[in-house]
């Protein structure tokens, strides 16, 4: 038997990179859906990076749950091939041996109370043999439709229990989508809490992983010069963009009836809308940040008439990058006569002193020009009687501060410049600062932050269902008003940045989108 690997001993992990400084306690993470491509792409990587860094306790144990015919160590070379392609740490067998010694495997339906029973006893025996010590999460990849029936198993089967123990914890994780509305999130809520208390569901939302989002807060209230701009006096409007270059591939089954503001706006963009327009909070605690977010977000309103504050449309066939692809109504399995969106476009207000004015431009959507997802802070023009363009050939925009979440994390700033020569020509020029050339260590992946705040049970970063119900509570009504129109959706090309009604949403306010 290998040597155990020893917490802090790692060579991958230096004693002063306060990264993930935390090492989680004596532990073990069930996923349900590990046959699926975020278990296998995501979560296996980021188990074994964790355990990499040194992050792991040596008895961690690692336990998949699916229909497959499946023994324990088939799961553990399913676990090993996706760790070889994913992980982002190098490979260790001395890490990969210690790991692999605690991964265990339970063949089973979600409808079969015998095979809940051996996940009992599964992880019972992991307590024993590995020192667990009743430390379980409970990671449901899994469609929402089927967290019901899992969390009834895990009640009946005992696994979980309605009071809280003393001596250990049992977490659950859910991915989005939260619901398909406000009150399907409701009910969802209401199942999870039959079974776990509040403070132990964590909503993964993989974007607040992200350091770039995290950086959103050092941004605005560790740095002096930003805070007392950040308002309405200052700023003329936000875009907030999250683009993507790909259709819906082998998705379409899940995408028909969702589409792009269930998909992405309910969440990923509305939290990156709370964390740029939040007040300062009083700490940097869970209930402080969480406190903050869910203001702001129960300030948003929707204008009055949604047809000038909103615009959707779908991707078309056609070329995109030399290549030809596929219209939306013609991927396969798609409904030909289906309404759902693969592009969205919304005008939000802030009824707070801070926004008042200011409006917020979200959009995402598939097959556009590039892959990207950004804040772009947009301030007023200067007064230009200095700088005149008739006189001066000046070519002075708006100032942007310009926030990159991915791919290339980091902050850009737009500001002008006299151009070098004779006369006060002013041009845009930019100042950018990339986090891969700021700082030589690797930012850990969302998900390995992620699993490692379920492990210690620190949640700052995973959303309250009051914020769950206040982004519904924003989006509902806009559903419910597309739903409503008896037209088709407008189609687009892709490789485009959408439809023309998105140009036409910020061309009846004299703006115009960004173009990343």
């Amino acid at each position: 038997m290998p040597a155990p690997i020893q917490r802090g001993v790692n060579p991958l992990r230096d004693q002063n990179d306060r990264r993930l400084s935390r090492i989680a306690g004596p532990s073990a993470l069930v996923i349900f859906g590990v046959t699926g491509d975020l278990s296998r792409k995501k979560l296996m990587p980021a188990v074994y990076d964790l355990a990499n860094r040194g992050l792991l306790p040596p008895g961690f144990a690692l336990v998949g749950f699916a229909r497959r015919e499946w023994e324990d160590q088939d799961f553990a070379q399913v676990v090993h091939d996706a760790v070889k392609q994913y992980s982002r740490t190098e490979f260790s067998e001395e890490t990969w041996q210690q790991l692999a010694q605690g991964i265990r495997f339970v063949n089973g339906t979600f409808d079969d109370a015998e095979a809940f029973a051996r996940l009992r006893s599964t992880v019972n025996a992991l307590d024993e043999e590995r020192g667990t010590m009743g430390n379980h999460g409970f990671y449901l990849s899994i469609p929402p439709k089927s967290f019901p029936i899992v969390v009834q198993q895990l009640l009946d089967s005992g696994l979980v229990s309605s009071e809280q123990k003393l001596d250990s914890w049992q977490r659950v994780v859910v991915e989005k989508p939260f619901g398909h509305n406000l009150e399907t999130a409701r009910e969802l809520n209401d199942y999870l809490e039959t079974a776990f208390p509040s403070d132990s569901i964590f909503r993964i939302d993989h974007y607040l992983g992200k350091e770039t989002v995290q950086n959103i807060l050092a941004l605005r209230f560790a740095n002096e010069f930003y805070e007392p701009i950040w308002n309405s006096n200052h700023i003329d409007h936000i875009q907030i963009t999250m683009a993507e270059d790909i259709g819906v591939g082998g998705r379409a089954g899940y995408y028909d009836g969702v589409g792009a503001a269930r998909d992405v706006i309910q969440n990923h963009l509305l939290q990156l809308l709370a964390l740029t327009a939040m007040e300062e909070p009083i700490s940097l605690s869970a209930d402080d940040l969480r406190s903050e977010k869910e203001k702001v977000l129960a300030a948003v309103m929707l204008p009055e008439d949604l047809s000038k504050a909103t615009a959707r449309g779908q991707y078309a066939g056609g070329w995109q990058g030399g290549e030809e692809v596929t219209g939306f109504l013609d991927e396969e399995g798609m409904d030909p006569n289906s309404g759902t969106e693969t592009y969205a476009a919304l005008k939000l207000e802030i009824a707070t002193r801070r926004w008042a004015g200011v409006p917020f431009y979200l959009r995402a959507g598939k097959r556009l020009g590039r892959r990207v997802t950004e804040i772009a802070v947009v301030f007023k023009k200067a007064p230009e009687h200095l700088f005149k363009r008739g006189r001066d050939r000046s070519e002075l925009g708006h100032n942007a501060l310009v926030i990159r979440v991915q791919p290339d994390e980091g902050v850009t700033l737009r500001f002008g410049s006299k151009v070098p020569g004779n006369g006060t020509h002013v041009r845009d020029v930019t100042m950018d600062f990339g986090y891969g050339h700021a700082f030589t260590e690797a930012s850990p992946e969302a998900y390995e932050r992620l699993i490692l705040d379920v492990l210690l049970g620190d949640p700052p970063l995973f959303p309250r269902h009051e914020e769950v119900e206040q982004s519904w509570r924003i989006l509902d009504p806009i559903e419910e008003y597309w739903a409503s129109l008896d037209e088709p959706l407008e189609q687009y090309e892709p490789g485009s940045w959408g439809p023309r009604s998105a140009d036409a949403l910020l061309e009846q306010d004299g703006r115009v989108w960004r173009r990343p």
